[in-house]
């Protein structure tokens, strides 16, 4: 049986389950059963740590995804509730991202519902003994942000750094590179490439291409359909991808019509662009239905598309 050829009702593969009380499934090689040992496994894997969205559903952490290669966590955005999806992911097994190990971040743009987690990714693992500075790559803004959390945090810093609290200063340092398209980051594991795709107002709005030695990973972030993703993707193992259901922006008012369809893909567009790019998997998160349902969504992608898609729940693992 393959994961392509049997789909639940909902349209998740059988093989995808929630890392939280349950039992924890891989769709990759590297799963076989529904208790995989995450720290003996080879196989990357692409961690949901949050799908929501501006709206505050409490199912649904804000924009945060992991991409866990090599003992190396690598997280993508840092939506409202990142630390604490990541701290279950941990508890499930992959022990890459147990707070020290929360090093490496990389924001696609500067919207709140993608970043009001940086404050507590910079301090909640220090505080947990993190003691390397926190590396974060990012668009223009990304410096002044940085800034502007130590200062409104200083007192807090303080107290831990001379008070009675064993701490340590290179855990508090944050190291921000602002970035352009192209290759923004490489070590042993990992090739990280920038690409800039449209999203609204935004003057710069990044996807990411991430390149390790057994997949391929691409993370749209909030985009409209883009040929940028089509290119960077060209049959890639992964694509995450935003997406709106079009059954639900139907019955918006105009002007957040308007506003979305100039700044995010709705699931008929999504199965056009997932046609050409040709993702063996293709993830959907940042999922706006409108009352409209996932089958509904799914469809929508299912009328262009006809590869493997999956609507991504926080702490799926694939």
């Amino acid at each position: 049986m393959t994961a392509a050829s049997h789909r639940r009702r909902d349209g998740r593969s059988p093989f995808v389950t929630a890392l939280s009380l349950a039992a924890v499934c891989v769709l990759a090689s590297a799963c076989s059963s529904s208790s995989t040992d995450f720290t003996t496994a080879d196989t990357t894997l692409v961690v949901m740590l949050g799908t929501g969205t501006p709206n505050p559903d409490p199912e649904r952490a804000g924009s945060a995804t992991a991409i866990v290669t090599g003992g190396q966590a690598y997280l993508v955005d840092c939506g409202p509730g990142v630390v604490r999806r990541a701290a279950a992911a941990s508890n499930a097994g992959i022990e890459s991202l147990d707070m020290p190990g929360l090093t490496r971040l990389f924001v696609t743009h500067l919207h709140s519902d993608h970043t009001a987690g940086f404050a507590d990714l910079i301090l909640t693992p220090w505080v947990l003994e993190r003691e390397e500075p926190l590396e974060v790559y990012g668009p223009p803004g990304i410096q002044s942000m940085t800034d502007h959390i130590l200062a409104a945090f200083a007192a807090d810093i303080d107290v831990r750094l001379h008070g009675s609290q064993p701490q340590n200063e290179p855990g508090i340092q944050v190291n921000a590179h602002e970035i352009e398209p192209g290759v923004i980051y490489r070590d042993e594991t990992v090739t990280v490439t920038s690409f800039a795709v449209p999203h609204g107002a935004w003057e710069h709005s990044f996807a990411f291409r991430f390149d390790t030695p057994d997949r391929s990973i691409v993370i749209s972030g909030d985009t409209t359909a883009s040929e940028a993703v089509v290119e960077a993707c060209s049959g890639c193992d992964v694509l995450v991808h935003e997406v709106y259901a079009k059954a639900g922006w139907d019955r918006r008012e105009p002007e957040w019509q308007a506003y979305h369809q100039a700044s995010h893909t709705s699931g008929v567009e999504l199965g056009q662009l997932a046609a050409r790019a040709q993702p063996k998997l293709l993830v959907l998160y940042h999922q706006l239905l409108w009352g409209a349902t996932e089958e509904e969504l799914l469809a929508e992608i299912r009328q262009s598309f006809d590869g493997e898609v999956v609507s991504a729940k926080d702490l799926d693992v694939y």
